[in-house]
């Protein structure tokens, strides 16, 4: 099995590392891989672009030897989107997200409630995730303060089954893997064996 994780808006691959080796720890092997104009990567980010970088890194992940169904998209933040995408147009044994976003219009709703949703337009993944077909497992921190702990559960809703939640209790955006400390291999490790079933 090998877990394609598609990382958030902030930072590049190096900040990553911790992720990478608990997906390892869970029995998976991992491609972190920079969006264009995130770390090294030449361009600019776009809405379609990360969409194409998110195809190209699952190609990869096929030419290294893994058949689609051995292939598990796991998304953070921002890459949720983009691990959604993917899902719902290519095959996969899995979908991860963790503090996903539903689209970007429901945050800029809970920014700017009147304004924002009428400005920002996007990133629909509560849309996108009922044509995913693969098994899905949503983490979200209750005490996000980036993208609302709603976001999470309003994809999971949305999202065909077998699906599962996990609340990570305490976490917030950016410590969520360190709040769940000993939890997070386990979780992921009970999620890939449900896969495998």
């Amino acid at each position: 099995m090998a877990t394609l994780f598609l990382h958030g808006n902030a930072g590049n691959v190096t900040h990553r590392v911790d992720h990478a080796a608990q997906i390892r720890a869970a029995g998976s092997a991992v491609l972190i891989v920079d969006y264009r104009g995130y770390g090294k990567s030449s361009g600019k980010p776009s809405e379609a672009g990360v969409y194409m970088d998110g195809d190209a890194a699952y190609d990869e992940v096929v030419r290294l030897g893994f058949a689609p169904l051995r292939i598990v998209l796991h998304g953070e933040s921002l890459g949720t989107a983009v691990a959604v995408d993917v899902a719902a147009r290519r095959p996969c044994a899995g979908l991860v997200l963790e503090a996903p976003l539903s689209s970007a219009q429901e945050i800029a709703a809970s920014v700017v409630p009147l304004l924002g949703p009428a400005l920002v337009r996007g990133f629909e993944s509560r849309r996108k995730i009922r044509q995913v077909r693969a098994p899905v497992f949503v983490i979200h921190g209750d005490r996000d303060e980036v993208i609302p702990f709603a976001h999470g559960r309003a994809l999971f809703e949305a999202a065909n089954p077998p699906k599962w939640f996990w609340q990570v209790r305490g976490a917030m955006h950016n410590d969520l893997l360190f709040v769940a400390d000993g939890e997070y291999v386990p979780r992921l490790r009970e999620f890939y064996g449900r896969l495998a079933g």
